[in-house]
């Protein structure tokens, strides 16, 4: 199973090559976001031709591939990149794919997700790696979809019935090492403290969804959103309801970080696989797509540790 994470994603690419070069084969793939992506793309057969184009990028080349948007449901349409991920998967329908497949949406209106186990692979894909305000949603029948790491950041239930010996995991959400989860105390779950606080963090770094205003900022001009807008001048100095270092899609980012993170925690303690390679949330940010040859390489020698240490 692979999960969300952004451009950190292209790790997942860096496992499976370590799994081929063990000798294991790949029976069935189950992804969520960016795990959705090049679950399919493994799937359909085109991983190779893949990770030679995505390793080429540049940042200039990332640029050239974003479609912004003015007025939609998010900033960016993704036709570009769409058209580009069809040179490696073609036109196949999940139905017809060599090995078995999953891709995890969320359905924003029944509040629930999907599972993509037939029809098209490219409109699966899309629909799994639309993250909310980011990527424009799709609609498929009456459903509007948005990014299935929502929900399930880790998709491990729709891999269940798949055959296979050893069940492995790709989680995007893990710490450096030294650093708690974050999971609060009964003691600390009502009422916060300093020590609190200094376990919450991590050694000073911001979450890589935390970081999305800012590398978006450094390709477009987002860093003027809040200058567009003036707040009225507050009547008490109370609080303060305009923090004047914080915009939206940096607010945007923290929460979903907060919220995956949690999610992926309680169904992984629930139903985890049986080998699970952590790659950290501050390797990249969630649009450093050009540092994918970087990524690539760290998913390779987390899988060699973990691997290793598992004797897989």
């Amino acid at each position: 199973m692979l999960g969300a994470g952004g451009a950190r994603g292209f790790a997942h690419v860096g496992v499976i090559q370590e799994l081929h070069a063990r000798g294991h084969q790949v029976v069935g793939v189950a992804g969520t976001s960016m795990g959705a992506l090049v679950g399919g793309v493994l799937a359909a057969g085109g991983l190779d031709g893949f990770t030679d184009w995505v390793r080429s990028l540049t940042r200039t080349d990332i640029v050239r591939l974003t479609d912004l948007t003015l007025g939609a449901p998010g900033l960016i349409r993704l036709q570009r990149v769409m058209r580009e991920l069809h040179r490696f998967i073609g036109d196949i329908r999940i139905e017809d794919l060599p090995i078995p497949y999953t891709a995890v949406a969320t359905d924003i209106d029944a509040e629930r997700e999907v599972w993509f186990r037939e029809g098209p692979l490219v409109a699966a894909m899309r629909a799994s790696i639309a993250i909310p305000a980011v990527f424009t949603p799709v609609r498929i029948g009456d459903r509007l979809l948005v990014d299935g790491g929502l929900l399930n950041p880790l998709p491990m239930a729709p891999t269940m019935d798949m055959s296979g010996e050893v069940s492995i995991g790709v989680s995007l959400f893990g710490k450096r090492p030294g650093l708690h989860l974050g999971l609060p105390s009964k003691e600390s779950s009502d009422e916060a403290s300093a020590d609190d606080a200094e376990i919450a963090t991590d050694a000073g770094q911001p979450p890589w969804t935390a970081r999305l205003g800012h590398s978006l900022a450094e390709s477009w001009p987002v860093r003027n959103l809040n200058k567009l807008l003036t707040p009225p001048p507050p009547h008490e100095k109370v609080f303060e309801d305009w923090p004047s270092d914080v915009n939206l899609v940096d607010l945007l980012g923290r929460t979903l970080d907060l919220m995956q993170g949690r999610i992926e925690i309680a169904r992984t303690v629930l139903n985890s696989p049986e080998v699970l390679v952590w790659v950290p949330m501050d390797a990249c940010g969630i649009l450093d797509f050009h540092r994918a040859e970087e990524m690539v390489e760290l998913g390779r020698r987390l899988a060699v540790a973990e691997f290793d240490r598992m004797g897989l």
